[in-house]
């Protein structure tokens, strides 16, 4: 697995490695059952805190996206609530699609995007 934090990015790191290992699920280069490198190992590898890595796996596992045992560390574990995840897609899709018409993008062009970012994950 290959991570690439830009230190220089506004966006938080635990937010980027999230993001990333979540990236990794969606185009199946993390599979179910896959663990993860355990913290100290991936916080040396990326050169960052243990305590960040922690907290992304933190949020990883609330998110529903591994599960987290003191003896196999974090695994891969895809959460299979598709109405607890259909419910927070439109709380998310929500305030992105709301701040793009704050920027005058149309609901074409709304609709083109999310035809591009979906087929990506096919």
């Amino acid at each position: 697995m290959v991570i690439e934090i830009d230190f220089n990015s506004d966006e938080a790191i635990y937010i980027q490695l999230t993001n990333q290992i979540i990236m990794g699920i969606a185009t199946s280069r993390l599979q179910e059952g896959d663990p993860l490198p355990s913290v100290r190992q991936l916080a040396e590898n990326i050169g960052i805190n243990m305590h960040t890595v922690n907290k992304a796996y933190s949020l990883l596992r609330q998110e529903g996206f591994v599960t987290i045992d003191r003896r196999r560390g974090a695994v891969i574990a895809i959460d299979v609530d598709k109405v607890r995840a259909l419910n927070e897609l439109k709380q998310n899709m929500t305030v992105a699609l709301a701040k793009g018409c704050c920027k005058n993008i149309t609901r074409e062009e709304a609709h083109q995007l999310i035809d591009e970012i979906f087929d990506e994950y096919q």
